[in-house]
């Protein structure tokens, strides 16, 4: 099993202290994060894509370039390339960019994007989201593998015999597609072959396990070799400390100030007390025993070979988060790696097949 940290770089006060960062001060500390995901083992850094508060998050391409530059080894992902909003031609080119700066260790994680606010501000409505995030798709997948690109399009003016530099670093970057609640997106991930990322952090599992066991059998529709299917999940929150009660006792003003706010917002919380959020999210508090079993509870349901951790202490200390993410890579991490699969390819740039010298 692989390991991601993501963040949305959220810019909210802070819920013990009531004080909201400076801006440029909080992206030190997405930085920070990225180098002690790094320093910790973890195989992946993601940043989301947000256009709109309480998030910094609308330009990926610019805040993964300063990462990739600081960093060494770990993968670089997007969580998620909103592609309804944007033009495949632009995006190309930022990330084509990046992929040579990182020397090919970007994939990405699309999808339609959410939020009123964000729609708005790209002129999107909810009607034609997802015909405009699979028409960006099939544009960018043809930018991504061919020389020039003829495409008749609906939301960008056509392309004929279009060429849009710099050619990649990897041939082809790695496209997993981000699924929360709509057959949508599993579809057009099982239409290409391509990995499916499973949100898996607002609701209890079976939505997020029916949606995975569709995207299974629309990959068997398409034909593809159900050996090379690949899972990846999210995860609600995560806090590991040697007890539960430590664990709990920690998290609880994390969890008090998220419900506030929900409720400021007119939002219903989903799980309304610590408990229940403890016993029926995917959130990962408690001690490494409760993690390791609850990841595998998840990964009966799922199948997955790829999780995601929140990358930022989200209300706790920067000295409990952590110690939380050294607990988990010293004593959970291990045992799922031996227990569970990694996906079923490389862990590394995607580079054509060498050509045998006799051809």
């Amino acid at each position: 099993m692989k390991f991601l940290a993501i963040t949305l770089i959220v810019h909210r006060p802070d819920p013990l202290t009531g004080v909201r960062k400076p801006t440029h001060d909080r992206f030190r500390e997405v930085l920070d994060s990225a180098l002690l995901a790094e320093e910790l083992g973890f195989d992946g850094f993601g940043v989301g894509e947000r256009h709109e508060w309480p998030f910094l998050s609308s330009s990926p391409p610019v805040v993964l370039s300063h990462i990739a530059a600081l960093t060494r080894r770990i993968r670089l992902f997007t969580a998620v390339t909103t592609l309804s909003l944007l033009d495949p031609v632009r995006a190309h080119e930022d990330y084509a960019t990046l992929d040579h700066l990182s020397g090919g260790r970007l994939e990405l994680i699309i999808g339609k994007g959410n939020g009123t606010a964000q729609r708005e501000l790209f002129q999107v409505t909810p009607e034609d989201q997802w015909e405009r995030n699979a028409e960006s798709y099939e544009v960018f997948r043809r930018l991504w593998r061919q020389g020039k690109v003829t495409a008749s399009t609906r939301f960008r003016p056509a392309l004929k015999d279009a060429e849009v530099w710099p050619r990649p670093y990897q041939h082809p970057v790695r496209v997993w597609h981000g699924s929360a609640t709509s057959k949508e997106s599993v579809d057009l991930a099982a239409r290409y072959g391509d990995p499916l990322f499973s949100a898996n952090a607002t609701h209890p599992v079976e939505p997020y396990a029916e949606l995975i066991r569709h995207y299974r059998e629309r990959w068997d529709h398409y034909g593809h070799d159900p050996a090379r299917i690949a899972v990846g999940a999210g995860t609600a929150g995560v806090y590991v400390a040697r007890t539960t009660q430590e664990a709990i006792a920690a998290y609880r003003p994390v969890f008090e100030n998220t419900m506030a706010l929900q409720r400021s917002m007119g939002l219903e919380p989903v799980f309304p007390t610590l408990e229940d959020f403890v016993a029926r999210s995917s959130a990962l508090i408690g001690s490494p025993q409760q993690v390791l079993d609850k990841v595998h509870r998840y990964h009966e349901q799922f199948g997955h070979t790829v999780l995601h951790l929140h990358a930022e202490a989200n209300g706790l200390t920067q000295r409990q988060h952590r110690a939380s993410l050294e607990l988990f890579q010293a004593e959970v991490a291990p045992r799922l790696r031996r227990s569970i699969p990694d996906p079923p390819f490389p862990w590394g740039p995607v580079l054509p097949e060498p050509v045998p010298a006799d051809l």
